[in-house]
This record gives structure tokens, C-alpha cells and sequence, in this order.
């Protein structure tokens, strides 16, 4: 029998075993095999790379703005040189068709391309004569230690959010990526020391919950990123930042798209099958809801379920493929569950997913696309985040119906709106509550320059992730006051001063 590859933490430059002797399986999610083991750090572990990220964070704040970027830049060719590497190892380890995969490189690309203007973006401000013979300057410094905790669903992207600008500001980083797909992790380590990071300021700690709880309360860490699910983003903000800590944490969404009356109906059902089910639907900006405006939801029922049932569901090496299998059998039978309870609860079943079988792939954790008509917001498959392919519609009578429905919903990550009216839209644009907004755009994912997150229940803490937001909170503002001429008076002056 061959023996199975253990995927290990990166520590000091290389790759780590750790203390810990606990292992977690990973699996090809189309077949249900387990393609290698994933060790498990300990809470003394944890210890010693954020020691030893503490001790790197102090040399690397001091190393100049062109070696940062010359080190970025290096990073950036070799991880274009291996994206099709990187790709490969997230569609054998998470499931996603190898386009989809590709595509997650080329978007974390981009952002390693932004911190490489590592010069512009850490410009500070002066003010000459402030006072007569004081000078005001503001600089950006690095906050030290930052965590990343990323999810499954997008094992190269979501750290590649983070981490390039966490170390073009000049902070250590500790990455903890998900334990299902932990690959992707070990290939940018050895980017990143290949391209010339010195070792100890890049880390990753493989793990399960008692690395992250751990990571929460060290109190060597000063920023914590996250992105996952809301009940987990609500326990990293209220545990790290009762640590002291700066914490960004992205949670769900529940991501609606608004038809209107006027909107190409052939575009839009397009729209909403690609975005509701690329990637399984397994995407924090997956849409998940389609809002249909009177009198347009039987014609546009009618054109998604035609699409959808063209979905190729399939192994996502296979080319050919459109969508590929969900993370775990577990996951899969959850997300089939609220199926189930949508129609129990009066939901009209357009295109069912469930029971769908792969040839050749029996243990795969596969499920089609499914799509519901008639939801109601009171119904489950309507209020809970659920990660899969299921596309909900529901109907409303109005413009502001749709808004008011978007509007109630706890989640703001992402919205979308399809209209041939630009007064509708920018209407929409002003009023509308989620932190991204499309208009004939299904998934609004900003670019690298600007910055990426929710509102409501899918952001905690104040600050998005990378672009402009992710400089300011990867950094600390310092003002420094100076005077060098002769002080106008001699000796003690008790009075509170003031600008003259």
C-alpha cells in the first residue's frame, strides 16, 4: 500500500512537523478518497511560530520599501509562473472545475500586483509650518504579528487577500488555512521564500480550533483577519478583540439579484446560473437569491431552469465540466437537507438536484443544481446562509418591495441589480444596504485597488480586506510634532499651547 503525503505547517523557512501527533484526512471531494493527511498543531505550537513571527516582525519593519517590493515582485512571477500548480492541487483538494480554480490565482494575482506599490500606498502627510517653526508629519507603521484564519472555499484567493499587503506594510503573518484543503498554503510558503522573504515572517500553522482559539489570545498577535461563517466570525471579533487585538472578520451572505421589468431576461438568467452555482455555489458572493419583479418571474423562472438543467456536473479535472462536488458528504447532505425543508414548506421544486449520481465517481459528494420558485422569506431554505447550489426566487410586486426585502435580510455582503433604467439603478446604488453593489454585474467583486467586504451580519469589526482598507489595517498612524529653530521664549510656560 503507498503511504499517504502529511501536509505540514511552515516554520522558520521551511517546512515543520510540529509536537502535535494529531492528523485530520484530507479528500478529493469527487471520489471521496483520502489523497493525503493534514497535521493538527497544538496550542504550544502556536506558541512558538507567533514567537518566532514576533522576533521576524521586528527585522522586517525595518527592511526598506525597495526590498519589500523587490521581494513582492519576485513573489508574483513565480506564482504566475505556477498557477496552473496551484490550481491543480485546490481542484484535487476542494472540488472546483480547474477554470474556476485558475481563476481564484489570477484574482489573488491582483492583489499581490497592488502591494507591489508598496512606495505609494505607505506615503504618509507633512505640514511645514504648522505653528512658526513646527512641523506635523504623519507615518504608517506595521502593527506587528497579523493572523489570517481563511476558509475552504477559497484556499489561495482569500490568503492572498491578506497576506501581500500584511508584508508590504511590513508585518509578520501567520496564515491558519482550512484544514480540508490545506495544499495551496505550503505552495505560497515556498513562493514567498524562494522570492527572498527572510524566514519566520511568513508562517502557516495547520489546525483545527484549538490553533485558532489559541491565535485569538496570544498576546503576541496584534491583527486578526478572518473569513468564514457568521457564527464563527462573531466568536473570532468578540475573542480577539477582547485579547486587545485589531480583527477584520468577514462572515455569510445571503446574496439577492434584483430583475426588474425592464431588464434583458436572457442576461440576467445567465447571470444568476453562473453565479449561483459556479463553484458549486460553495462562494461568499454566490448569489443565492433571485428577486423577481412583477410581471417578470414566470418568463424568468423559465429561462434559469432551462440553463440549469444544462449544468455538467462532473469530477472538476474532467474537462467539460461546469461545477464540480461540494467540500464533505456532510456538507452535501446539509445543503440537500434545505432542499428538503423548502419544499416541505410550500416551495415549488423547478430543478431538483438531489439524488444526482456521477458515472464513474459513486463516492464523490456531488449534488446538482437545484432552483425553487415561490420562496418566501418566513421559509428556512430563505433565511439561512446555504453554501450550495441552490438558487431561491422570490417574488415581489415593486421596486421598493425588492429593496425592502434586501434591505431586511441580516446579511450585506453582496447585491446585485439587472435594469435597463440608469435612474433605477443609481436609485438602487444610493439606497440599497450591502457593502458591494452590481448593477448587471452578478458578482461584484471589486478589484484588487478597491477593497472587499459586507455590511451587517457578514463584517465585524470596522475595516474590508485588502485595497485601500487592508494598508490601513495592516497599519498604525504616527504623527510626529517637531520644532528645530530657537524656542520664541525662554523657560517655563505652563499655559496649553496653542498654533501661532
Amino acid at each position: 500500500m503507498s503511504v499517504l503525503p502529511t501536509i505540514d505547517h511552515w516554520h522558520d523557512g521551511a517546512a515543520w512537523a510540529g509536537t502535535s501527533e494529531r492528523t485530520a484526512p484530507v479528500r478529493n471531494p469527487a471520489t471521496g478518497d483520502e489523497v493525503a493527511a493534514v497535521r493538527l498543531a497544538s496550542a504550544a505550537d502556536t506558541t512558538t511560530v507567533v514567537r518566532r513571527a514576533r522576533d521576524a516582525a521586528d527585522d522586517w519593519r525595518t527592511a526598506s520599501l525597495s526590498k519589500r517590493t523587490k521581494v513582492l515582485f519576485g513573489f508574483r512571477q513565480l506564482l504566475d509562473e505556477r498557477a496552473d500548480e496551484v490550481a491543480e492541487v485546490i481542484t484535487r483538494q476542494h472540488g472546483k472545475v480547474r477554470s474556476d480554480a485558475f481563476g481564484e490565482v489570477q484574482r489573488g494575482l491582483e492583489v499581490v500586483e497592488f502591494a507591489c506599490g508598496v512606495g505609494s500606498l505607505l506615503k504618509g502627510s507633512h505640514s511645514e509650518q504648522a505653528s512658526t517653526g513646527v512641523d506635523v508629519t504623519s507615518i504608517l507603521q506595521p502593527v506587528g504579528v497579523a493572523v489570517g484564519i481563511t476558509p475552504f472555499n477559497f484556499p489561495a484567493m482569500v490568503p492572498l487577500w491578506m497576506v501581500p499587503v500584511a508584508l508590504a506594510c511590513g508585518n509578520a503573518f501567520v496564515l491558519k488555512p482550512s484544514e480540508r484543503d490545506p495544499g495551496a498554503s505550503l505552495l505560497l510558503a515556498e513562493m514567498l521564500a524562494e522570492a527572498g522573504l527572510p524566514a519566520g515572517v511568513f508562517s502557516v500553522l495547520q489546525g483545527d480550533r484549538e490553533v485558532v482559539d489559541a491565535l485569538l489570545t496570544d498576546p503576541l498577535v496584534d491583527a486578526v483577519s478572518f473569513v468564514g461563517s457568521t457564527p464563527v466570525a462573531r466568536h473570532v471579533y468578540e475573542t480577539a478583540t477582547a485579547a486587545g487585538k485589531r480583527v477584520q472578520a468577514l462572515g455569510g451572505a445571503k446574496n439577492h439579484q434584483v430583475v426588474l421589468p425592464d431588464a434583458d431576461l436572457d442576461a440576467a438568467a445567465g447571470a444568476a446560473v453562473s453565479a449561483a452555482y459556479g463553484s458549486a455555489g460553495e462562494r461568499c458572493m454566490a448569489i443565492s437569491v433571485v428577486v423577481a419583479v412583477d410581471p417578470v418571474g414566470d418568463a424568468l423562472v423559465e429561462r434559469i431552469a432551462k440553463l440549469a438543467a444544462e449544468v455538467v456536473v462532473a469530477d472538476g479535472a474532467e474537462p467539460g465540466t461546469d461545477m464540480g462536488p461540494l467540500i464533505t458528504a456532510e456538507h452535501r447532505d446539509r445543503v440537500a437537507s434545505m432542499v428538503d425543508a423548502g419544499e416541505q414548506a410550500g416551495a415549488a421544486v423547478v430543478v431538483d438536484g438531489r439524488g444526482l449520481s456521477v458515472a464513474g465517481r459513486p463516492g464523490g459528494f456531488f449534488l446538482g443544481p437545484s432552483l425553487l420558485d415561490h420562496v418566501t422569506p418566513d421559509m428556512t431554505v430563505y433565511r439561512d446562509e446555504i453554501f450550495g447550489p441552490v438558487l431561491c426566487v422570490v417574488r415581489v410586486p415593486s421596486y421598493d418591495a425588492a429593496v425592502a426585502l434586501v434591505r431586511d435580510n441580516p446579511y450585506g455582503n453582496g447585491v446585485s441589480l439587472f435594469t435597463r433604467d440608469g435612474g433605477a439603478a443609481r436609485r438602487f446604488t444610493f439606497e440599497v444596504e450591502a457593502g458591494m453593489v452590481g448593477i448587471n454585474v452578478p458578482i461584484p467583486v471589486p478589484m484588487a485597488y478597491y477593497s472587499f467586504g459586507g455590511w451587517n451580519d457578514s463584517l465585524f469589526g470596522d475595516t474590508h480586506v485588502h485595497g485601500p482598507e487592508g494598508v490601513h489595517f495592516y497599519t498604525r498612524s504616527k504623527v510626529v510634532t517637531s520644532r528645530w529653530d530657537e524656542p520664541a521664549t525662554a523657560g517655563a510656560d505652563l499655559g496649553f499651547p496653542t498654533n501661532t
